[in-house]
């Protein structure tokens, strides 16, 4: 494929964008290629500035859940457009986002729309904080939670893909009430929890991990980081940015059966817009200001045109069968390339929790972190490099989960597994 013209462009931006890129992942460095820019996209497809296309298993990090240029996102868009584009003032369709996200999860009986998901899990652990009167909390290592200074402690993703331990910039003092352990490891957590529960305000936590490639909760995890949060009087915060949804249409939480006490939203309730939202108890939620002390704030929060993509997105996904048919796609997807690198005598370890994926070059299974960190990622960055060229374009990282789409119809996902199978037969 010609990519004469996203080298041009990378060129170019690399004089006017640190790192030519505005947030590192994207950068491509991990992979050992140079990034590609891309100039539209449609359905399960996108296609770069020199005009290649290619199936799309990114989708924006997630939000683009009906597939790209959605008609009804698009109408909705148009609709609002035409009245204008900010106001910094309410609006009735933040009422009724609001509303949706209120009916659609349980646990959330109150809701604040805010910009991204760095916004969201920066602004529930200050309500935790503050409602709690306490200042430590919980994290897992290689789950990201945004960049906010005490959550790149341990984070996955891009930090992982660029080998960055934390980051320069973020005092000590910032970190030091950051505790950080092992996804998936019961014992850790009774550990932490015995030791410093009384000290801690929450425990925040990825119910299903998506930065460190797509690592599932082990079976009865979940309930019992929920009774031990009770135990010792810790609130406990999912970061649903990626999941909000994604695996069910009430989230993670819908699909385990837990009730967290708050949770933070995202990607899919923007439709593809800039977005972010955390929620709760309505006892938790009341003490944000200006209904109580804790202050949050935000010029663009609530976005009309935001706002207008993420109804619309919502709509569509209670539609009956929606995400039957989207987890059978996904299903079709995963057996495919698990079977491709089993005929191929190619060990990977796979996983799937609706219609998130993972696939990692291991031979043991991926539980945590590093397991993750222990599988072959110069492989992985042979077979990245190998799909873009046959016109798949895959998260430029083995620490990212993928996304299927409800636009990825069986000739896209059969497209994708012939090219794994050709691609993994080369890299035994």
């Amino acid at each position: 494929m010609v990519k004469n013209k996203s080298k041009a462009l990378f060129e170019r931006a690399q004089q006017l964008i640190p790192g030519g890129v505005n947030s590192p992942v994207r950068a491509c460095r991990a992979v050992g290629t140079d990034p590609l820019f891309i100039s539209r996209a449609d359905g399960c497809r996108i296609y770069d500035a020199d005009g290649n296309g290619y199936i799309d298993y990114i989708g924006s990090w997630g939000p683009m859940i009906l597939g790209h240029r959605h008609p009804a996102v698009v109408e909705a868009l148009a609709r609002a457009l035409e009245l204008g584009t900010s106001y910094g003032a309410p609006t009735e369709l933040e009422v009724e986002l609001a509303q949706m996200v209120v009916e659609a999860v349980p646990s959330v009986e109150m809701v604040r729309m805010v910009n991204s998901g760095t916004e969201a899990t920066m602004s529930a652990i200050r309500l935790a904080r503050g409602a709690t009167g306490r200042d430590m909390f919980v994290k897992f290592d290689g789950c990201y939670h945004g960049h906010t200074d005490s959550l790149l402690v341990s984070a996955g993703s891009g930090v992982a893909t660029l080998a960055i331990a934390g980051s320069p910039g973020v005092p000590q003092a910032f970190v030091d009430h950051t505790l950080s352990i092992p996804y998936n490891d019961l014992p850790a957590l009774e550990k932490v929890m015995a030791e410093k529960g009384t000290r801690i305000a929450a425990v925040i936590i990825e119910p299903v991990a998506g930065n460190m490639g797509l690592v599932a909760p082990v079976e009865g995890y979940l309930q019992a980081l929920r009774k031990l949060c009770d135990q010792h009087g810790v609130l406990l915060i999912f970061d649903e940015v990626m999941t909000g949804f994604r695996v069910a249409y009430g989230g993670a939480q819908e699909l385990y059966g837990i009730k967290p006490d708050l949770s933070c939203f995202g990607k899919i309730i923007g439709g593809g817009l800039p977005v972010g939202a955390y929620g709760g108890r309505r006892d938790l939620m009341s003490q944000i200001a200006p209904q109580g002390p804790i202050y949050q704030a935000g010029t663009l929060s609530g976005n009309p045109l935001a706002m207008a993509a993420g109804l619309a997105t919502l709509k569509e996904l209670r539609q009956p069968g929606f995400y039957e048919k989207l987890d059978q796609a996904s299903d079709r997807l995963l057996r495919g390339l698990a079977q491709a690198a089993q005929q191929a005598g190619l060990p990977v370890a796979t996983a799937r929790v609706g219609s998130m994926l993972g696939l990692f070059f291991a031979s043991h299974p991926v539980h945590s972190f590093a397991d993750a960190k222990r599988s072959n990622l110069g492989r992985f960055s042979k077979y990245y490099q190998q799909m873009l060229d046959r016109g798949v374009y895959l998260a430029p990282s083995q620490f990212e989960a993928f996304f299927v789409s409800a636009a990825h119809d069986p000739n896209a996902i059969d497209a994708t597994i012939q090219a794994a199978g050709e691609i993994f037969r080369k890299l035994v």
